[in-house]
């Protein structure tokens, strides 16, 4: 990646919905420059993807919770994770618990219902959100280059 791809990598982490002409403008590229530097860095996986960011209230979803599992069927708890509609996201980690799962749900019996389907699969320890704060944007330009 040179400056100008970590310029177009920042601008998208910014706004995802920006044009390709108001890009080339930034970076002082033309637009087929920028179109085809996003298809390289799509291509190298470097850009995964483009997402809403969703507010979970609106959509009737105001308790978050993360729960800790020490898991006894790891394959087991991340399919039931992978299938469960409340579950945004779930990471296998090493060391005292085996997954951290972060989940949206539509109450406090939801949740709890969540953590009695989810015993099962290992011990859960349940942590409401209280508050969160922005997601952070990734620097592209703090990045070390691989060798």
């Amino acid at each position: 990646m040179d400056e100008i791809d970590k310029k177009i990598v920042r601008i998208l982490q910014l706004n995802a919905k920006i044009s390709m002409k108001e890009i080339a403008e930034v970076v002082h590229l033309s637009s087929p420059s920028v179109i085809e530097r996003v298809r390289k860095l799509e291509e190298q996986q470097i850009i995964e993807g483009y997402h809403a960011h969703v507010a979970l209230k609106k959509m009737n979803r105001p308790i978050c919770a993360i729960v800790l599992f020490e898991s006894k069927d790891c394959k087991a708890l991340a399919n039931f994770c992978y299938n469960h509609p409340d579950v945004l996201e779930c990471y296998r980690v090493a060391g005292e618990i085996s997954y951290i799962v972060k989940l949206a749900t539509y109450s406090v019996e939801s949740l709890e219902q969540f953590i009695d389907d989810s015993m099962q699969y290992g011990t859960p320890s349940t942590n409401i959100v209280l508050s969160s704060h922005e997601k952070k944007i990734i620097d592209p330009f703090t990045l070390v280059e691989e060798e």
